[in-house]
Order: C-alpha cells, then structure tokens, then sequence
C-alpha cells in the first residue's frame, strides 16, 4: 500500500472510530454526527482503494461515482451498492438544521459502514 493510500485509511479508520465512539461510549449518544462518520468512513476507504489503483476522483462527497470508478477495477465491489446508498444521505444535510437521525438509525448506518471497511480493507490487505 502506498503512503497516500495508507492516508486514506487511517483517515477512514478516525471517522470509524468516531462514530463508535459518538454511539457507544458516551451517556446520550450523538446519532446525527455518528452517521456524519459514518458515510465519511465509508467514502474515504472508496477513496483509499482507487488511491491504491492510481484512479482519479473528484473530491466530492458523491459515493455512487466512486462505487462506479471501483467496479470498473473490481467486480466484487457491486456488493456494496445498497450499503453506500444508505449512507450517502449523512455527507452533507445531516450536518445542517432540519435534518436528523435517530440512534437507530445511527446503528444502522454504523452497521453499513463497517461492512463497507471490513470489505475494503481485505481489498486493501489491511488486517
């Protein structure tokens, strides 16, 4: 894995982290900032993996579009489509009034998350 790819992750890892961090270890959990987090995680281990590929991205926060450069590498990444999906309604209006999540809704964007950065970190050789 080369330097900026492993910029990506631990990136990557310091959203998970604070996501876990938001839902599961403070007294009134921070669903909205966690999911936030979590669809971060989710974007910049995309950007890890075509990082590794030496694919171009825009920095932006639309996740199909990297789901699309990453296909074209790696068929196995199709699987993932329905969890970027749910996540990629908390890059930007969660973080603005009038829109929120509940803690429910939190553990399932959480859930999504780690299962996109279980998948991309074997991609990725990552233990």
């Amino acid at each position: 894995m080369n330097e900026v790819t492993s910029e990506w992750v631990s990136k990557a890892e310091e959203d998970f982290h604070s996501a876990d961090a938001l839902l599961h270890t403070v007294e009134i959990p921070l669903a909205s900032t966690a999911s936030f987090h979590c669809q971060q995680c989710a974007e910049k281990y995309l950007k890890a993996f075509l990082q590794d590929h030496a694919v171009r991205f825009e920095r932006k926060h639309d996740m199909l579009p990297l789901l699309d450069l990453c296909v074209q590498i790696d068929k196995g990444f199709e699987k993932l489509e329905a969890d970027l999906k749910s996540l990629e309604r908390y890059a930007v209006a969660i973080r603005y009034p009038g829109a929120s999540a509940s803690v429910e809704v939190a553990e399932s964007a959480f859930d999504a998350a780690e299962r996109v950065r279980k998948f991309i970190r074997k991609k990725l050789g990552v233990k």
